[in-house]
């Protein structure tokens, strides 16, 4: 499939920039970059109530941002993890696509602001995740929620987080997400899958960024073999929460998404994979320019609106 038009529009646009390349950019300026993108169009997609507090995590406290689309008690949740490699991306530049899925499934959403590297690497973001899932957990019900529906998803650095939370819950036997939904995710720090080789240049993520947000997040490449860094590695993938693999065609990490999705069907997890055809990486959160994002907004809200209870 060619690059649909509303991409191929928008690399237009964003070469008209001049943007300096990622790799070449200090974390600061990335992530000045990146707000400066933030849509605001909170009109369009209203909820009940927004709130922002503190919640404890190892060695500190961070950020999380509270969505309720309703006054109704007992709606499912959903805890979201924004990308932006690891070493950007906040809770405002995912405001408005956490509202969108707050409004459209009608629930709660529970926005995380994690550390950020280089200057908190791996472990710190997967333990502050962790953490806020917890929470979400334990404070479930008092937010209105049904503490049997409680979910999670992210969008790339933060589709990987989404993963590596469900198998740290998993493997310290806590508690358990009813589902995982992963937005074209970060499963391996291989840089020659065919979407690699077919998209390294000329379509926003490029493999020279990736591997400079791999160095970002890593402090050496032992740290990449480790089991919470690259769930593609992963040899035990049973007994994971169902999943909801989105990827996108025109993006460097479609092939380790899509092959992390066969590895959860291969260990008999419920998984469902779908491919945005002509799309680019990070199209999901730019609700105002992609229509597609809007039809991902409406998939991954039924998948959390339908959340089984148990």
């Amino acid at each position: 499939m060619p690059l649909h038009p509303q991409s191929a529009k928008f690399l237009e646009q964003y070469a008209a920039l001049g943007a300096k390349r990622a790799e070449h950019c200090t974390a600061d300026e990335i992530r000045a970059n990146m707000r400066a993108g933030i849509l605001r169009a909170p009109e369009r997609f209203p909820v009940s109530s927004v709130t922002d507090r503190q919640i404890e995590v190892p060695d500190g406290k961070i950020p999380v941002r509270i969505y309720r689309a309703t006054e109704e008690s007992a709606r499912p949740v959903l805890m979201f993890i924004h990308g932006g490699g690891w070493v950007a991306g906040d809770i405002d530049t995912h405001d408005l696509l956490c509202r969108a899925i707050a409004h459209t499934a009608r629930s709660i959403v529970v926005s995380v602001d994690y550390r950020l590297a280089p200057e908190h690497k791996f472990p710190t973001a997967a333990e502050d995740c962790y953490a806020a899932i917890d929470w979400t957990f334990q404070h479930a019900t008092t937010l209105g929620g049904d503490p049997h529906r409680i979910s999670v998803a992210g969008d790339s650095a933060g589709g990987n987080l989404a993963a590596v939370v469900c198998m740290m819950a998993r493997d310290r036997g806590s508690f358990l997400p009813r589902q995982q939904i992963l937005i074209y995710p970060i499963t391996d720090s291989v840089f020659s899958t065919g979407s690699y080789e077919q998209f390294a240049e000329g379509h926003l993520l490029t493999r020279s960024a990736m591997q400079w947000f791999w160095d970002q997040y890593t402090t050496d490449h032992a740290d990449r073999e480790h089991p919470y860094v690259a769930p593609l590695r992963v040899e035990d993938l049973t007994n994971l929460p169902p999943a909801l693999v989105i990827t996108a065609e025109c993006d460097v990490l479609r092939d380790e998404g899509e092959a992390y999705a066969r590895r959860l069907q291969e260990a008999g997890v419920p998984t469902t994979v779908t491919r945005y055809d002509g799309m680019l990486h990070g199209f999901a959160h730019r609700v105002t320019i992609f229509d597609a994002a809007q039809q991902l907004i409406e998939q991954i809200s039924a998948a959390v609106d339908n959340t089984p209870r148990r």
